[in-house]
């Protein structure tokens, strides 16, 4: 199946450009003879030369074999886990943030015709133990429904929790009516046999603007038709601003997943701060008088609502930039206005709830950065971040075998690769001669600077090599394999760093091929410090760490010119052309050449 097809790549280069170049390679067909290839064949390629776009090639291999329906996640439903719950089975609310399944419970109580005084919340926390206790006792014999709110915040009382439910729910005393409501982010302190008895419901935030639209209109009080027809004489600009509204809301919330790029802060916006928002937006629709107010819906949206979040005064203003494109007279006057400038994202003529979420449902699953306001781009960090949780989270779902009875493959995997890196790791440096050779110097601060790198990176070395022996030893039978050296015996069977390494490593996402090709060159860098003299040329992300770097420029420059060092900065030019001139003058025993070639470890450390 992939037979020659890295020589193939090799030697039909400009071919294979044009797949990787391209903004859509997951969809794009792979030169002869590859180009047969299809699902996972075509997912294991994309993974080798554009890892970005794994996972809109398996959304496109789901949508293939299964349908869309296995890709947009099922809306908030409290009933049917109502319906398949008895009165011994407690019903269990995983929390996320932003999410407040109280306020959907009650309204569900409500539609229920449930009577107020049959509700009961109590929320966990310092006391409130003994109170919770005697209502689920109450509760219990007059067939209430009892919510205890944030049981990861009451270690304490989950064991005794434990005993209540054993005791309780399953008694032929229990009322038929009586439901034990819990809420809880994840939490080790939280019963097991609770999780395994009890009926377990999620609200997890959704993943792109279409799924973020559907959320949106399917929550109240957007979904209740009564509120949704009682903007009297101005239902069409209500509809369409508030088609606005839900859009913005869900545009800000995905640029998070940006990073930097979206929002300097991450911040977390959620339902509360658009369901107060609408209820503003019907109000003065109804109060205006025929004139729309949209200077002060801009101010309350924008300032107070979602404003009052926002902390950065940068922030602050690309949110009310956002906010104009949607909360504006065009909105209203344009037919099928375009609020990001193109046709898939504009306001639909129409009037019918229904039809709006039918239009929702014909927008795009994957969004570009442009409709963001980014730059195409800005796709490729977010991307590649999905991808390495995706792929985390499937190697931690493998089976789990403990070192102890691992496999005799996987036992000669890591012997050969724990021998690989330990006979690829020099010497650490002998820092008397480093002190000898670069003394501590008023008028050269980079000598200081040295010589706090050589000892975090020998810090690092000795880590790496112990690490090594241990494991060698632990497979060979020379010693007991501890928590830490099967920790680190796992982390090199699928290809990972241990974690050992990275408490006293540079920061790092690498997997463990590229990360020991990474440290063996910051480690030649150094090497050729030593050796050959101050270089004219620094290798700035060489450094563990690099603000002691700038610091040490910057002392040099203020004892040279007698300039105070907190009146020094850097200043920085964008060259061009200019630069092969530059590095064509350093000088060639001291300018540090990285290779263009990465020497890998073998295959198997290359997994994952």
């Amino acid at each position: 199946m992939f037979n020659g097809l890295h020589e193939h790549m090799s030697s039909n280069i400009e071919k294979w450009k044009e797949v990787y170049d391209s903004m859509s390679p997951e969809r794009e067909t792979f030169p002869e003879p590859y180009h047969k290839l299809h699902g996972l064949e075509v997912i294991a390629v994309l993974k080798c030369i554009r890892p970005d776009k794994v996972t809109l090639a398996i959304q496109d291999f789901i949508q293939t074999q299964l349908g869309d329906e296995y890709l947009s996640p099922p809306q908030f439903d409290i009933l049917s886990s109502y319906n398949d719950s008895l009165c011994s089975t407690p019903l269990i609310f995983i929390l996320s943030p932003g999410t407040d399944p109280v306020s959907a419970l009650r309204r569900f109580a409500d539609q229920s015709e449930m009577d107020e005084d049959k509700l009961h919340v109590v929320s966990l926390g310092q006391g409130q133990g003994e109170i919770a206790e005697n209502m689920i006792q109450q509760g219990a014999e007059c067939g209430w429904w009892v919510v205890l709110q944030n049981c990861h915040l009451a270690e304490s009382f989950m064991s005794r929790l434990e005993i209540l439910c054993h005791q309780i729910l399953p008694s032929e005393d229990t009322h038929k009516d009586f439901r034990l409501w819990l809420t809880s982010y994840p939490s080790p302190v939280f019963p097991v046999s609770l999780l395994q008895d009890g009926i377990k419901i999620t609200d997890e935030p959704p993943r792109g603007l279409r799924a973020n639209l559907l959320k949106t209109y399917n929550s109240n009080p957007i979904n209740d038709p009564e509120f949704y027809s009682n903007c009297k004489e101005l239902n069409i600009p209500f509809h369409k601003l508030l088609f606005a509204l839900a859009f913005f809301h869900a545009l800000i919330q995905e640029r998070r997943s940006f990073g930097p790029l979206g929002w300097n802060v991450p911040y977390e916006f959620n339902e509360s701060d658009i369901r107060i928002s609408v209820l503003q937006l019907q109000m003065m629709l109804n109060e205006c008088g025929g004139s729309l107010p949209i200077e002060a819906l801009v101010y309350l949206t924008g300032e107070c609502n979602y404003g009052g979040r926002v902390t950065d005064a940068r922030d602050r203003r690309l949110l009310h930039c956002l906010l104009t494109k949607f909360y504006n007279k065009q909105t209203l006057e344009i037919e099928n206005y375009s609020m990001c400038g193109l046709k898939e994202y504009c306001i639909p003529v129409c009037d019918d709830w229904k039809e709006f979420v039918d239009h929702i449902g014909t927008m795009p699953l994957s969004t570009q950065p442009r409709v963001f306001g980014l730059h195409q781009n800005a796709d490729i960090t977010k991307d590649s971040r999905e991808v390495d949780q995706l792929f985390r989270g499937v190697l931690a779902l493998e089976p789990q075998i403990s070192a102890s009875v691992a496999t005799e493959a996987s036992t000669v995997v890591v012997q050969d690769l724990t021998m690989e890196i330990l006979s690829r790791m020099p010497p650490i440096f002998d820092m008397t001669l480093v002190e000898d050779k670069y003394p501590i110097n008023y008028s050269q601060s980079m000598n200081t600077v040295l010589r706090q790198e050589l000892l975090r990176y020998n810090r690092l070395l000795s880590t790496v090599k112990n690490s090594m022996k241990e494991v060698m030893s632990a497979v060979n039978g020379e010693c007991v394999m501890s928590a830490e050296i099967e920790t680190t015996y796992k982390a090199l069977v699928i290809g990972q760093v241990p974690p050992c390494w990275l408490t006293r490593s540079y920061p790092t996402l690498k997997n463990l091929a590229r990360y020991v090709a990474d440290l063996l060159h910051r480690l030649k860098f150094f090497n050729r410090w030593i050796e050959d003299g101050m270089p004219d040329v620094f290798w700035f992300s060489g450094f563990f760490f690099p603000n002691s770097f700038l610091t040490g420029l910057r002392q040099n420059f203020s004892r040279k010119t007698h300039t105070p060092i907190d009146r020094t900065y850097f200043k920085f030019m964008v060259l061009g052309k200019e630069i092969e001139d530059i590095l064509c003058e350093c000088h060639k025993p001291n300018f540090i050449e990285l290779p263009e070639n990465i020497e890998y470890l073998p295959t198997p450390a290359l997994r994952g």
